[in-house]
């Protein structure tokens, strides 16, 4: 007698984590750390909180596991490979990309978390590793936007500035709609990058 396929239960309950996992995700970046409870969790996912518990017993799993969720997501961002142009808007592209980034739900969520750490030193320690190397991820995709043949020695430090730029773009954008002022900003920076780079290449 052939056992009943496990799959779509299985599929349920995959479905279900990954709701709970983008609700956590949607509440810290909008309502806070201390909003992002199992319970708050779960009726934002829109499913009990016994299943949410089910898969988090604790706040501390749940956020652990968003926290996860949260840097894979942010670093697969920073990794993606899609196509540039050869010309100089590749570079507008690149400042694009990395803006983006520090400006989206994913950083929002991020910041709720990094504030929450600063006082906590066994959360600091479980997501420094993890920003560690989502930050190593954007400077790779960074660098390696502006000077894809590693011919620039200026390419180093102008991809570390083009990212301390879109952080502190990142953080402006938080209480307020940053967007004008934004675009203006990446707009000059992005003339200052394309006459720095190609004066030195």
């Amino acid at each position: 007698m052939t056992q009943p396929s496990r799959e779509p239960q299985q599929d349920r309950s995959r479905i279900t984590r990954e709701r709970l996992l983008s609700s956590t995700l949607d509440i810290l970046a909008e309502h806070g750390w201390a909003s992002a409870t199992v319970a708050r969790v779960a009726e934002e996912a829109g499913v009990s909180r016994g299943a949410a518990q089910h898969h988090f017993p604790t706040k501390e799993a749940l956020i652990t596991a968003a926290l996860e969720e949260m840097f894979t997501q942010l670093t697969s961002m920073a990794e993606s490979r899609a196509e540039l142009p050869a010309g100089p808007e590749r570079i507008r592209l690149v400042v694009d990309r990395a803006v983006d980034i520090y400006t989206g739900r994913e950083f929002k969520a991020a910041l709720q978390v990094w504030a929450a750490a600063a006082s906590d030193e066994l959360l600091r320690e479980q997501i420094t590793p993890l920003e560690a190397k989502f930050a190593r991820a954007a400077h790779r995709m960074t660098l390696n936007g502006f000077d894809p043949d590693g011919t620039d020695p200026r390419a180093f430090r102008l991809a570390q500035a083009t990212l301390d730029l879109a952080r502190g773009l990142g953080l402006a954008d938080t209480l307020t709609d940053d967007s004008k002022r934004r675009a203006q900003v990446v707009d000059t920076w992005t003339e200052q990058l394309t006459t720095a780079l190609t004066l030195s290449g």
